[in-house]
């Protein structure tokens, strides 16, 4: 063969089989993989076609094939780890799915860089399930020729193959069988609403009519007759009862959550609207605004109660969505990051999951911080563009899009993008935070605080970018005590977050500022550097920036003086 390689068999696989193998699973579009990671992938199985068996340094592939520079070093960036981590996902997701059809299957070893190629054996599990395993020791290629004939070292490593792959298969079987993961759908919901009065029956069947197609703008729950029975209780589903209550100073409406299998109370409310000589129609939309923020938000009654509903925490599809976009909220990058494998097998299962599709687009993006050096762009825009492909009248598509878009230094089409959302969905308070945020960074301060206003309206938790937005237009209009108040409010780990109350805090020359100093030290030592790094990702303004630094740096000198006073 060419490139000095040598067509030399280990056991029964090739050389010339397993390079037709990787160039099939790269190309098989089931095999949902990041470009980087694929890339990585072809660089260490070309290393083990030339020979390489003990394991391809972490180093090498950072220079060859994510172009770091010579003076990368490994401990201080993990990016290689994260990819290979991801690369191995994918490839156990892909397996997990379709092992049973193929004859190779081709792994990396945790703690080693190193394509293994090894024979499946597909076996029926009581005849209904299909298990493929490896069989007994991975068998690596070489290039080397061995110093123990091949019919002899098969004949030494045969009893001990035989009873590995026994055990390996048994287990397998268990796993799949007993404990597959449930593949969820988002939950059916039906509405219904009666009158307190007849007086008002119309204003109440009107309100009922256009909260259905508010609702229905939504890609959390799925609209169904209220005469729907009971076909569908394998799963969740809801009645939501309401009842219309009117006066001449407000509109008001009582309702409950019925679950639709047992016929219990999950939760009730009221939602009220003064009038004070407004319109009909004004008081109308604020009224089933608020009623379907309250329902068919991400963190609204019914995904509560959806998430809630997921006590293994390791279903597919729906709740797998849920868990991702709660993740994302939260803010941490663990938290993220660890939502996204589930995303990954979710896309196995169904691969025109719009909606996990989009989730798993921002969880790529949020994960990193949306660095420019460790953030996959093109694989997050390729999921969000597909999503948008798949469902064009997705809320969340549009924001997976605005989010990859704008991490990338595209900030118009970010903004275009953010502006379909929210005009596909204007009762979604991510929509119209994650859009107030964008507007922020980019200058348009006034449009970004109505948006983020307009969000933390008629609901029990203020979407964290949303919360920023304020917190950080009062800290530039000196309102220091609204700043701090909103950031303490603002239940993230956003590291922006825990600098603003520092900075707030200081500026008002609390005694708090220092403890707050101390717990932000003791989080991220380089505290200052960390804050800018993560503020210029986010492409805010430099005068915010500056801003915000002023008052760390105060708050620092003030550290410095109760420490000098004790000494």
């Amino acid at each position: 063969m060419s490139n000095g390689r040598q067509e030399t068999e280990l056991g029964d696989v090739s050389l010339s089989e397993a390079e037709t193998e990787l160039e099939r699973l790269l190309a098989d579009p089931r095999f949902h993989a990041t470009d980087r990671a694929k890339r990585i992938f072809r660089y260490v199985a070309e290393k083990c076609f030339e020979g390489e068996t003990v394991g391809v340094k972490a180093y090498a592939i950072a220079l060859d094939v994510l172009n770091r520079p010579e003076r990368f070093d490994t401990n201080s960036d993990p990016i290689v780890r994260i990819e290979v981590s991801r690369l191995r996902n994918a490839l156990a997701n892909y397996y997990e799915a379709y092992g049973s059809e193929l004859a190779l299957i081709v792994s990396l070893p945790v703690g080693r860089y190193l394509a293994v190629f090894t024979r499946s054996i597909a076996v029926s599990a009581q005849g209904k399930h299909s298990v493929t395993e490896v069989t007994g020791e991975p068998l690596q290629l070489e290039t080397k020729p061995s110093t123990v004939p091949v019919h002899r070292t098969w004949q030494i490593w045969l009893p001990y193959g035989v009873a590995a792959t026994a055990l390996l298969l048994m287990g397998s079987a268990w796993v799949y069988v007993v404990r597959s993961p449930d593949l969820t759908d988002r939950p059916s919901v039906s509405l219904s609403m009666s009158s307190a009065d007849d007086q008002h029956l119309t204003e109440a069947d009107e309100t009922r009519r256009y909260l259905s197609a508010a609702l229905s703008q939504f890609r959390t729950l799925d609209l169904s007759a209220s005469t729907f029975a009971s076909a569908r209780a394998a799963h969740p589903a809801y009645e939501i009862e309401m009842k219309y209550y009117a006066d001449d100073d407000n509109r008001t409406v009582w309702w409950q959550v019925v679950d639709r299998r047992n016929s219990d109370i999950l939760k009730s409310g009221l939602e009220q609207v003064q009038t004070n000589g407004r319109s009909d129609i004004s008081v109308r939309d604020e009224l089933v605004s608020a009623l379907a923020k309250r329902f068919a938000a991400s963190r609204g009654v019914i995904s509560n109660l959806e998430a809630h509903g997921d006590a293994s925490g390791r279903s597919l599809g729906n709740a797998c969505v849920l868990r991702g976009e709660i993740a994302l909220a939260e803010g941490g990058r663990k938290g993220i990051a660890a939502a996204q494998p589930c995303l990954e097998r979710t896309l196995v299962r169904q691969p025109n999951n719009a909606d996990a599709m989009a989730i798993l687009s921002r969880t790529l993006v949020a994960s990193t911080g949306g660095d420019l050096a460790s953030t996959d762009f093109t694989y997050a825009a390729t999921l969000a563009n597909r999503a948008v492909s798949v469902d064009s009248g997705s809320d969340r598509a549009y924001v997976a899009l605005m989010m990859v878009q704008f991490y990338a230094g595209k900030t118009e089409l970010a903004i275009a993008a953010g502006n379909r959302a929210l005009a596909i969905n204007p009762n979604n308070p991510d929509v119209l935070a994650k859009l107030a945020g964008v507007l922020y960074s980019a200058g348009f301060e006034q449009a970004a605080v109505s948006l983020a206003e307009d969000a933390s309206k008629n609901i029990d938790a203020m979407p964290c970018d949303a919360a920023i937005v304020l917190a950080l237009d009062a800290y530039g209009r000196g309102d220091w005590q609204n700043a701090s108040l909103l950031a303490e409010q603002i239940n993230c780990s956003d590291l922006v977050v825990r600098a603003i109350r520092v900075a707030a805090l200081a500026e008002m020359n609390s005694p708090e500022a220092g403890r707050s100093l101390a717990d932000l030290t003791e989080a991220t030592p380089a505290y200052l550097t960390s804050v800018r790094t993560s503020m210029e990702h986010h492409r805010y303004p430099p005068g915010v920036i500056a801003e915000l630094e002023g008052g760390l740096a105060k708050a620092g000198r003030a550290g410095e003086r109760v420490m000098s006073s004790r000494d």
